[in-house]
């Protein structure tokens, strides 16, 4: 496998190793409190990109992707359980809210073509996983039982605490909260709780040799993942702001409890900028992608956009991008079509040495307009090559497009634009343009003139 990708904890490009043939697969998933927005998408759009190349050049992969359904302590409200606080809000049962929003989560993943990962553990159905890891790092003197009855990792236990995230215990300050607003029984400021008690809490608890209580946010994807992928995992895939503290944590509990370095390679997806601000609920810009689809967009074309961007790269999306993806795919699926039926694969070297060199998917999606618009590659050999290319991208660009005829009306529309754009009457170009867009066309201005495409 010629896979490279950026591991952080190395600051490297590195190549992808797998265990015969089998390449181990996780990634943080979501807590199912509300809907996953864009941002959120990103990252399981990375892993799906990993896998995809993988499989395109012979490999196989084991992927699991948890399902946090325990809740956690909300950086945004002190004390409160966003499970809880949702279940509050909308008055259901917290295990009602959690299987809504994990059901729209997969379908979310089923519109962005998205394949399914070969399991989804619970963290609320592996509880038991996660009280025997805890169990055994105690034993190990990596964990101790606080003097409030709750069990703490021993951070200064660990020696290479920071190797991923570059922050060291020296010189973390006292008094920031990484989880929970009520830790006074741990031992130093930067451990974490493992095992919390439930104290006055009634809902989401669960016996334990502790207690009744609850556990951790970190553990739950330490004990899932060294469950379900036999205690190492050649790629860990998250967004960046997981790599602290949160893979930071995993790490040292996965690494105490196996005495060994469990990850191979830490991929991380950068943030999603909205129109210039970081897409988030405290921003209140959050974009959906029903928000999308609700505008009449293929949600392939989210995915598009976030192709067209390094996945290491901090993106700023906009509506206006959103729709030039649109009308792109749209473009590309018709000349899918035009260029035959053939269902033959062929590679592109170029476009395989891009994607497999740290997924450079703006280059790779570059090498495909070029082969698109090359008068030298034969039509039969631009859709083998597209096919091919679509295996790694998901962009279903092979899916049958109704052919629709362009009525009388809008033609003339359009000659009368290209004559008012050659006469630089830029006013009734605009104004042709918007008649044009509300009879349903989508037009495009480029160096060879206007294109259009159905919307």
């Amino acid at each position: 496998m010629t896979l490279a990708i950026y591991d952080t904890a190395s600051r490297e490009v590195k190549k992808i190793q797998s265990q015969s043939g089998v390449t181990s697969m996780y990634c943080c998933g979501p807590t199912v409190y509300r809907d996953a927005h864009l941002g959120n998408l990103r990252t399981f759009l990375l892993s799906d990109l990993i896998r995809r190349v993988i499989e395109v050049t012979g490999g196989e992969v084991r992927l699991i992707q948890n399902i946090t359904d325990v809740g956690h302590m909300s950086v945004d409200v002190i004390g409160e359980d966003k499970l809880l606080a949702q279940a509050a809000a909308e008055d259901k049962d917290p295990f009602e809210i959690a299987r809504t929003y994990e059901a729209k989560f997969h379908k979310d993943l089923e519109l962005l073509n998205v394949k399914k990962a070969d399991g989804y553990p619970r963290a609320s159905e592996t509880i038991d996983l996660m009280i025997a890891m805890i169990n055994d790092l105690i034993l190990k003197e990596f964990a101790y039982i606080g003097n409030d009855g709750s069990v703490y990792f021993d951070s200064k236990a660990f020696v290479s605490y920071g190797d991923l995230s570059g922050n060291r215990l020296e010189a973390l300050k006292p008094g920031h909260r990484y989880e929970y607003s009520d830790e006074s029984g741990k031992k130093f400021h930067a451990d974490w709780a493992l095992w919390k008690i439930a104290g006055e809490r009634t809902e989401m608890i669960w016996d334990s040799p502790w207690g009744y209580g609850f556990p951790g946010w970190h553990i739950e994807c330490s004990a899932m993942s060294m469950q379900l992928l036999q205690n190492h995992v050649n790629i860990h895939v998250g967004g960046i702001d997981l790599r602290f503290p949160h893979h930071e944590n995993e790490r040292a509990q996965s690494n105490a409890a196996t005495e060994t370095e469990t990850v191979d390679l830490w991929v991380h997806g950068e943030h999603l900028l909205f129109e210039g601000r970081k897409m988030s609920k405290s921003s209140g810009n959050v974009v959906l992608l029903s928000d999308v689809v609700s505008r009449g967009l293929d949600p392939l074309s989210a995915r598009l956009c976030f192709l067209e961007n390094r996945y290491r790269s901090q993106m700023d999306l906009t509506w206006s991008a959103l729709e030039i993806a649109d009308a792109q795919l749209g473009k590309w699926r018709r000349k899918t079509a035009l260029w035959g039926t053939s269902t033959e694969l062929k590679v592109d070297p170029e476009f395989l040495e891009a994607i497999e060199n740290d997924l450079d998917t703006p280059r790779a999606l570059q090498r495909l307009r070029l082969i698109e618009k090359s008068q030298e590659i034969s039509d039969s050999d631009k859709r083998a090559f597209f096919i091919y290319a679509d295996k790694t991208l998901g962009l279903d660009l092979s899916r049958v497009v109704l052919m629709r005829d362009i009525s009388k009306d809008q033609q003339d529309m359009l000659n009368e634009r290209s004559v008012a754009r050659s006469e630089k009457r830029w006013a009734d170009s605009d104004a042709l343009r918007l008649a044009l867009e509300n009879s349903g066309l989508a037009i495009k201005d480029g160096a060879s003139g206007q294109e259009w495409s159905w919307r």
